[in-house]
């Protein structure tokens, strides 16, 4: 079984934008994977961004600079 550790996870509005995510943190080398939605958030397309908590900041910036269309973004253990 795999440890559960702290993850920034960022929820979207639409599939499309959490596609849009996966594409720009691939090209910008930010660690994280989509994954489904955890139960204890809820989330409009069922896909969210997980990546490492250390990792926040860079998530949060690339948000802003891409004016991604996210609808929340958490501290969870997963």
């Amino acid at each position: 079984m795999r440890e559960r550790t702290e993850k920034c996870v960022v929820t979207f509005r639409t599939t499309t934008g959490a596609m849009a995510m996966e594409r720009l943190c691939r090209e910008q080398g930010v660690p994280g994977r989509l994954i489904p939605v955890p139960r204890s958030v809820t989330a409009g397309c069922g896909m969210c961004w997980a990546a490492p908590r250390e990792v926040r900041g860079a998530v949060e910036d690339l948000v802003v600079k891409e004016h991604l269309d996210v609808d929340g973004i958490y501290a969870i253990i997963l």
